[in-house]
Order: C-alpha cells, then structure tokens, then sequence
C-alpha cells in the first residue's frame, strides 16, 4: 500500500475525493504545506487506535456513591450511580479538551495530554461514555 502524497495544499485540494477516499480506506494520506507534514486519516480508525492508547478511567465505589477518574490526568468526577459518575466524568472531559485547547496545551505537565484531548473531541457523548465505562474506543 503507497502513501497518497501531496507536495502542495492546493494539489491535495484538487484531489479532495481521492484524498478522503484513501484515508476511509485506511491508506496512509499525506499532505505537505510549507514545512508541515499532515496525515488525513479516517475520525473513526484514529478515535479507536488513542482510545487503545489513552489511560483507561478508574471508578470506584465509595461513601454510598461513585467516583471516576483518569491516573495522570488532573479531571475527576462523583455521582449518586455508576452511569451519574460516568456521565460528569464525561463532561469534564469535555470541559478539560476545551481549556486544553485554550490555554493548557503550553503546560508542560498537559502538553502529553494531546492523545487525550483528540479522543475526546473526536467522539459522540456516547461513544464517550462507553469508553469511559471500558466498552470499548
């Protein structure tokens, strides 16, 4: 399988289809623009592949409730149940990605959190939540 290589923005532009097709495909698409190398690859393939990668969450039953959190990540959440826990775990996430995004990505004790942030904005609230569960990227 050859990579799908564009030199140009403009010459991947023009061959948009090709380039979207290849990457749904699972090819390896790279576009160069200046200095900067770019693969496209398919949302769905790259959320399951950082979801096998990420640190998996932690939840654990304690004071008549629930609370979940990711070692090495500094979100946390507590819930009345198992899925009131998951369900604030996953809203803090997404609440992490966007200050992640804003300002914590220059952090140096964020900065490897780039995996983590990715999965987030790539997935549904479903797909999250069941990650989170351990269902499964």
């Amino acid at each position: 399988m050859a990579t799908l290589t564009f030199d140009t923005y403009s010459e991947a532009r023009g061959h948009l289809k090709d380039v979207l097709d290849a990457a749904a495909s699972g090819r390896p698409v790279v576009v160069h623009r200046d200095n900067i190398a770019t693969a496209v690859v398919d949302a769905d393939r790259l959320r399951h592949l950082l979801g096998l990668g990420c640190p998996k969450a932690e939840v654990v039953s304690e004071a008549g409730g629930w609370s979940v959190f990711i070692p090495g990540v500094p979100v946390a959440a507590d819930g009345a149940t198992f899925e009131e826990a998951i369900a604030e775990m996953a809203d803090a996430l997404r609440e992490y990605a966007e200050d992640w995004e804003g300002h914590l990505r220059h952090a140096p004790n964020h900065r490897d959190n780039w995996p983590l942030v990715q999965l987030v904005g790539l997935s549904s609230e479903q797909q999250l939540v069941d990650w989170l569960a351990g269902a499964g990227a």
